[in-house]
């Protein structure tokens, strides 16, 4: 029997990113299954008319249940613990998640046979430290567990598809904010943490000096080509970077999120930590596969973030209590950690 609609699964669907994507592939005429284990994202962000299903990726058995309950179309892979300063210090944790996790999953979708398309969203995290603007001819060299384990999926993905010809399409995204990110965690998202320290009456938080160099991307800009990117064939066994192309510098971010949020600038400086300095993205080729349009200002994505903001709320900042190295973690995150 033929299914009425083509059915998507989209894993790490209660998240900011993951739930745009599913209202995208609903507004588009696609069954939506979304799998979140809530850890990161709300059930209020799941858009209405996707079925939700609360797990971990890392539960191999619900996946596995899952496609041969439904027998995924397309996969749309999300699910993921982005925290690339916070992934030296929980390495058990982030390859479990961002490796173990995605391998459920492609064996899922090779077993099911039903999968037309794998996308996942990767990150520029693969490429390290090198010389930006990035683009995807340069040799992956990840500096953190996170970008590795990200890389590492990429390959696998390539493998099955020359195995077993599981078709998929990467995207290698960055710095994505907007309306419905958490801004309750404290590792990752700086955008969403300036926004809860004005919230909450505290200076913003910079490691270092602040001259570090970043391309932010409105959620808008990202999550609807993400989510059509499968009804474009030539796309497929691609992958691409996508995001915002304007730099700026963590301190200009720091006086642009202010002017947003209506507060005094007030920054307190910590103590370096180990990053990657400069990290912003080439987009030519995403340009040539995909109708991109005019990416949203930073100033014009702050404001509509802001909004948001301002009607949730402040967020007590989240703690990461299985932290499993704590030599060399971050003074201000060791401190909050239990003894």
């Amino acid at each position: 029997m033929t299914k009425p609609n083509p059915t998507a699964l989209v894993t790490g669907g209660a998240g900011f990113i993951g739930a745009n994507v599913a209202r995208e592939l609903l507004g588009r005429g696609y069954d939506v299954i979304v799998l979140d284990d809530l850890s990161g994202g709300s059930l209020r962000n799941v858009p209405e008319g996707a079925q939700f299903v609360q797990g971990d990726i890392v539960d191999h058995e619900l996946v596995d249940r899952l496609f041969q309950q439904h027998g995924f179309d397309y996969v749309f892979h999300l699910a993921a613990y982005a925290a690339e300063g916070l992934s030296h210090f929980i390495k058990r944790f982030n390859y479990a998640n961002n490796l173990m996790g995605s391998i459920n999953l492609i064996n899922a979708a090779v077993n099911a046979g039903t999968v037309r398309c794998f996308v996942f969203t990767s990150s520029i995290a693969v490429y390290g430290a090198a010389r930006p603007p990035m683009t995807e001819e340069m040799e992956p060299a990840p500096e953190d567990p996170y970008g590795i384990a990200k890389f590492a999926v990429e390959q696998e993905l390539q493998v099955s598809h020359e195995m077993f010809g599981l078709p998929y399409i990467i995207f290698r995204p960055h710095n994505v904010y907007g309306e419905f990110q958490n801004i309750g965690d404290r590792y990752r998202n700086v955008i969403g943490i300036f926004m809860n320290q004005s919230l909450r009456g505290e200076p913003y938080t910079i490691f270092g000096d602040g001259e570090q160099t970043r391309a932010f991307s409105y959620i808008g800009d990202v999550a609807p080509l993400i989510a059509r990117s499968i009804e474009v064939p030539e796309a497929y066994q691609e992958t691409f970077n996508v995001g915002g192309d304007a730099v700026y510098t963590v301190n200009a971010l720091a006086r642009e999120t202010a002017a947003a949020m209506g507060v005094p600038l007030r920054v307190e400086h910590l103590a370096a930590r180990q990053e990657v300095q400069d990290a912003y993205a080439d987009h030519t080729k995403v340009r040539k596969f995909f109708d991109v349009p005019e990416s949203v200002p930073l100033g014009e994505g702050l404001s509509r973030m802001a909004a948001w903001v301002g009607q949730h709320g402040p967020q007590e900042p989240s703690i990461f209590g299985a932290v499993e190295v704590r030599r060399n973690l971050p003074a201000s995150w060791l401190a909050v950690l239990p003894a």
